[in-house]
């Protein structure tokens, strides 16, 4: 069975479309998807990291954008990504899965770290436009991730987490391109 490239990019939700039929289609802020699958070992390694971009990319906008629409998305991006790490970690404890996770916590992959890095050398409108740009680009992936999983996964309490998921990503997706509009 062809796996899920390990998640590069914007944690959970970017760029990679659903499905692809062959492994020639990779994309450079996410996974690829592969014969409408996903395993669970990758899925349960990409989550965390994931997850923890989403939060340490949002404290740094709540921190510096100056926009109150960017600051308050920021602020539903920390308690419903909070949300979702507890979510994951019972999830975890329930599922049938052997796949592991650092115990530590999630760090974050060289990719995530660079666009982290990017993120606290901008300010102003540059800042909100690749802050928004991240999560746009990271919550498309994610919805494609979740999405997969959820039809095609094997855990069935992975299986349920990502189905449960779905619908705040797809919340998150549709308000950041809201905000993506708003800050042309």
């Amino acid at each position: 069975m062809k796996t899920l490239l390990p998640l590069v990019a914007v944690a959970l939700f970017a760029g990679a479309p659903a499905a692809q039929s062959d492994d020639t289609n990779t994309d450079a802020v996410g996974p690829m998807v592969t014969d409408n699958k996903v395993d669970t070992q990758t899925f349960v390694t990409t989550v965390p990291n994931a997850n923890e971009f989403e939060i340490q990319s949002s404290k740094l906008a709540q921190q510096k954008s100056a926009s109150a629409d960017v600051k308050a998305f920021a602020a539903d991006m920390i308690k419903d990504h909070g949300k979702v790490a507890e979510d994951f970690k019972a999830a975890l404890s329930q599922g049938q899965t052997t796949a592991s996770i650092k115990p530590a916590g999630p760090a974050l992959q060289p990719k995530e770290q660079q666009m982290l890095g990017e993120l606290k050398a901008a300010s102003g409108k540059d800042f909100d436009a690749k802050y928004i740009k991240m999560q746009t680009d990271a919550h498309r992936q994610a919805v494609a991730l979740f999405s997969t999983y959820a039809n095609s996964g094997d855990d069935p309490a992975m299986k349920e987490f990502a189905k449960k998921t779905l619908s705040v990503l797809k919340m998150h997706e549709k308000h950041v391109k809201a905000l993506a509009v708003a800050h042309q």
